[in-house]
């Protein structure tokens, strides 16, 4: 078992893996807004030929997994990464990774997990949980997003750690391998890498549908979907967006509020103050996101059905893609090194 193993709750999973895994290793100063912001976490994806759950395949955050290795490789950090195609072979390297004392981050289905409540069970195979010892038959489990430490059987941890469908886990599992020293400099070199790097992907990601370019092509959408799929269809799909904004583990306007916190925190570090107001405007975008849910929430559930209110849905989005365009344009022109 691994020793002295503290439980973090977080707003997410996996940057709470992220920030649990680090301080484990002595990483004090990580906290979840800069796991967050070092792995340029912040994101918009709309792929309109592909499907989620019967609804559309929007993404707010950057592809599982790639947050904490951006985090990592920009302080330096030497990852172990697996997937396996045996579920014993996967197994086998767990439990001889718990015996050595290591704590091991596991990117598992959210479906099957025995300790959640039915109505978190979604068919969503990026969730992340830590498993940091064995009791008998029984892994012990520290799932960022839950107050307590919990338990799952071999069976049941096997079982969500090769689930099937999109994103299949493939008994993904990672952890810090070697951590060099890293000084007041390195963090800021970290915290420079993340925010540019998310420029890039807000701004300047190729194609309509990614960045804030990609919010204002779901803006566009959605004035067409009550004509085209009906009431009914138009406001499941935008129940869909909820979902995957407020529920599920992309994170929508809440990671909008964790980028605000992640800038104000890079101002400490930075001893930067510029950051502080292009922060305000994501806690501004981050508002706005959760205003637009609850519209949504009405079309959904039939209170708001006429075209009007589409409309009213897509104007959010548009002034939510200004808010967060011009935002990093800002940073942008701050030319951090």
């Amino acid at each position: 078992m691994v020793k002295d193993f503290k439980h973090i709750q977080t707003a997410h999973c996996e940057n709470g893996v992220i920030t649990s895994l680090l301080k484990h290793q002595g990483l004090d100063f990580m906290t979840e807004p800069l796991a967050f912001g070092m792995g340029a976490g912040l994101f918009y994806l709309h792929v309109p030929f592909l499907k989620f759950s019967g609804g559309p395949a929007i993404s707010f955050r950057a592809m599982p997994g790639g947050i904490f290795k951006r985090t990592c490789n920009s302080l330096n950090i030497e990852l172990d990464r697996r997937k396996f195609k045996n579920e014993l072979k996967a197994e086998q390297f767990l439990d001889e990774k718990i015996k050595e004392g290591i704590p091991v981050g596991c990117q598992v289905g959210a479906y099957h997990l025995t300790y959640f409540p039915k109505e978190y069970r979604f068919h969503f195979n990026a969730h992340n949980l830590i498993v940091y010892g064995k009791e008998g038959d029984n892994y012990l489990i520290s799932d960022p997003v839950m107050e307590e430490v919990t338990t799952l059987s071999s069976h049941d941890l096997n079982k969500v750690r090769f689930s099937q469908g999109m994103l299949a886990p493939k008994g993904h599992l990672y952890y810090p391998k070697k951590i060099g020293k890293i000084d007041k400099t390195t963090i800021q070199k970290a915290i420079i890498s993340g925010i540019n790097r998310n420029i890039i992907y807000m701004l300047k990601a190729p194609g309509p549908i990614i960045g804030v370019t990609g919010i204002k092509g779901t803006a566009k959408k959605i004035r067409t979907w009550r004509d085209k799929l009906g009431p009914r269809k138009a406001g499941l799909y935008l129940g869909q967006i909820v979902r995957m904004q407020e529920e599920i583990g992309t994170g929508g306007g809440g990671f909008r509020f964790l980028y605000a916190a992640f800038l104000e925190q890079a101002a400490d570090h930075l001893q930067d103050d510029r950051l502080m107001p292009i922060s305000d405007q994501f806690t501004k975008a981050g508002d706005m996101w959760r205003t637009s849910a609850v519209q949504m929430a009405g079309i959904y559930k039939g209170r708001l059905t006429e075209q009007k209110d589409f409309d009213d849905n897509a104007d959010i989005l548009n002034e939510i893609s200004a808010i967060e365009k011009n935002a990093f344009q800002q940073l942008a022109k701050l030319k951090l090194k």
